[in-house]
């Protein structure tokens, strides 16, 4: 166990609601993961109307979760809870996140962490110009910059961002939400969870419906929101519009095979593994995955995940595959998950990045912005 319970305040898009966003099931593995490290945690979550309407998670037993209205109402509730924590972290696409990061930086007397669950994607709107939720100012007045990307992208984020230290915090899973359903039988050839992207559903359309479009006895399924009512999907692919994250290891265990499709952002910075891709490996069914950069450093392909480039591909992979091949790879991959990407193990990391910055004490007077 750590030296001493540290009290934390994470403030994130959202951790009570895992409708439309990643963030939540990647907040939950780790916070989950750092309760049992021993660690107080605080979750501070805008209120918004499409989350309020789908929440999952109200009540979550590994933190104290508190929603906000504005950043006023932030301020004027919580100043005392980020002042006097041993650590904050403010995550990416935080609702006017350019303005709580600043609050944060001005107020907190610990240090500060950012943790970016959208590190390509931030980097391209820096790119451009495009502030929405973080600027470089702000970039380097964090202690860490924690990054869900890997890789080339770290060095990026101090030569070119300026950020102080960039370091890899990976999305993770939390193994007694994610195993296999011994008891579900295969339900689909090949499934798809995720919600709708615009530069992701080319990918969908050569890899899953283009698929079921050849293999009209096999069976499909894409689930996730957001999907425009003009796509045409083939008779053979079901939808199910939104999926509750207790259902995904029995979606996953109904699967002969799932897909893994990254964003292009993610794609091009490589070794930006999704939460997705964790989550099905936990539950054992074997993934194919497009194929980006640093892929094999979490999982070794041809042994632990599969890969394809086109239809042609995933119809081999799907209709010629033996059963024992096909169990031996999920197993590996369930392995592999469990041994390096469990929301504990990622604490343990987050831990030792925390215990190795300091606090900066009480700002001058007249130095706070914020009420405290």
């Amino acid at each position: 166990m750590p030296p001493r319970p540290l009290n934390l305040v994470v403030i994130g898009l959202a951790l009570s609601s895992a409708w439309g966003n990643g963030h939540a099931t990647t907040y939950r593995a780790l916070l989950k993961g750092v309760h049992a490290r021993g660690h107080r945690v605080t979750f501070l979550e805008r209120d918004v109307p499409w989350y309020a309407a789908n929440r999952d998670l109200p009540k979550p037993d590994f933190c104290t979760l508190h929603l906000y209205r504005s950043v006023e109402d932030l301020q004027q509730r919580f100043g005392a809870r980020v002042r006097d924590a041993d650590a904050v972290i403010v995550g990416s696409y935080v609702p006017e996140g350019v303005s709580v990061a600043q609050w944060v930086q001005e107020t907190a007397t610990g240090p500060t962490l950012y943790y970016d669950i959208d590190t390509p994607v931030t980097m391209a709107k820096l790119a451009r110009g495009d502030f929405e939720y973080i600027t470089p100012d702000l970039v380097a007045g964090f202690d860490i910059y924690l990054s869900f990307s890997g890789g080339p992208v770290l060095e990026r984020l101090e030569r070119e961002c300026g950020a102080r230290r960039a370091a890899p915090l990976y999305c993770s899973v939390d193994p007694e939400k994610h195993r296999p359903e011994l008891m579900v039988g295969a339900r689909w050839d090949l499934s798809y969870l995720g919600t709708y992207s615009a530069d992701r559903q080319p990918k969908l359309e050569r890899l899953l419906i283009e698929v079921a479009e050849q293999c009209p006895r096999h069976r499909f399924v894409v689930a996730g929101p957001q999907y425009d009512k003009s796509i045409r999907w083939p008779a053979n692919v079901e939808r199910i519009e939104h999926l509750a994250p207790a259902e995904h290891k029995e979606f996953y265990s109904a699967s002969r095979f799932t897909l893994n499709i990254t964003r292009s952002d993610m794609t091009t910075a490589g070794y930006s593994p999704s939460v997705r891709l964790f989550e099905a490996a936990a539950c054992g069914v074997p993934v194919i995955s497009d194929e980006w950069p640093g892929l094999e450093s979490f999982f070794r392909p041809g042994e632990e995940i599969l890969t394809a480039s086109d239809c042609e591909d995933v119809k081999a992979l799907i209709t010629q595959m033996k059963e024992a091949d096909r169990f031996r790879i999920g197993r590996r991959a369930r392995r592999r998950v469990l041994a390096e990407h469990s929301g504990e193990k990622r604490a343990r990391e987050l831990e030792r990045l925390i215990g190795g910055l300091t606090r900066k004490g009480p700002p001058a007077a007249g130095e706070r912005k914020a009420p405290a």
